[in-house]
């Protein structure tokens, strides 16, 4: 009889489900002042969901500075999560204008005054940019899994804003493995 495999999809939903019940039972080593529960569970809900879209954050510095020639395609995305990150905080993230300037992709050389370093990364940024959009892509829909589970336990207004983020991450990691360009 063959051996049936687990797909992608249900290990990663079964990561998220995980995560999500550690966030909702407020499972931590007790070092963190989310786990005080002097806070408000909006307040804790939101710290957790900020420091995880600036890990998101992170990924995509990282693969910007691995991959230059794909720092245009990630900047909207990048500028995307840091806006959800500003909202999350409860910070009124700048409107952005059709006017306003795109970042600039670091400079093919890799000069280092052209670029900030990039932020350090849990996992490598893979050499080959086809992997690292598709590692970009599935720490978004990691992401909006954890967040869509975490629903559940959210006060009203950040279950609103949480689902929101959620959706979006499902887009930006459909962008992120769609190729660019093409027709539909």
């Amino acid at each position: 009889m063959p051996t049936i495999l687990p797909s992608r999809r249900s290990l990663l939903a079964g990561a998220a489900g995980i995560a999500g019940a550690a966030l909702l039972s407020g499972c931590s080593d007790g070092s963190s002042p989310a786990a005080d529960p002097e806070i408000p569970l909006d307040r804790r809900m939101r710290e957790t969901a900020v420091r995880e879209s600036e890990r998101l954050l992170e990924r995509y510095d990282a693969t910007a500075a691995a991959h230059p020639a794909l720092a245009e395609r990630l900047a909207p995305l990048r500028a995307s999560v840091a806006a959800h990150t500003a909202a999350l905080a409860g910070e009124r993230a700048p409107a952005p204008s059709r006017s306003a300037p795109r970042p600039a992709a670091p400079s093919p050389s890799g000069s280092a005054a052209a670029a900030a370093p990039p932020a350090p990364s849990a996992d490598p940024v893979s050499p080959k940019p086809d992997e690292a959009l598709t590692a970009l892509a599935d720490a978004e829909r990691s992401l909006a899994e954890a967040r869509t589970i975490s629903l559940a336990g959210a006060p009203g207004e950040l279950a609103r804003m949480l689902a929101s983020v959620a959706a979006c991450g499902h887009v930006h990691a459909y962008l992120l493995t769609s190729t660019p360009g093409a027709s539909s």
